[in-house]
């Protein structure tokens, strides 16, 4: 990296509520192009459907941590829809995200039940 900053990879892992799936795959059709418009420097923005369709992985890699906080902004609002199709199950965080995005994750980790 030229100016020191380094990439970040976030990995958010839910489960599809039953009943769940065709509507939250409109939601994913919707939010998608939305967020790559609205939010330029988020680099990958990765939808991934288990084959049972039971499971969904989203992968998100940002070129630096202002980058990512930046893609956080309505994350709330957008959570709070999602999760009327979807279980958070976990995250993974690959790189150094501002301390104001882990006590994001972390509010949202302990309002959903996530360890």
């Amino acid at each position: 990296m030229t100016n020191g900053a380094e990439p970040i990879v976030f990995i958010s892992h839910f489960r599809v509520k039953e009943g769940m799936l065709e509507p939250y795959k409109n939601l994913v059709r919707t939010v998608t192009p939305q967020l790559e418009a609205g939010r330029p420097r988020t680099l990958a923005y990765l939808f991934y459907l288990s084959p049972s369709g039971s499971e969904a992985t989203i992968v998100h890699v940002f070129p630096d941590a202002e980058a990512m906080d930046l893609h956080a902004q309505g994350s709330k609002e957008r959570s709070r829809v999602a999760f009327e199709f979807v279980v958070p199950q976990g995250w993974e965080i690959y790189g150094t995200p501002t301390e104001a995005a882990l006590e994001q994750l972390r509010q949202a980790a302990s309002a959903s039940g996530v360890n």
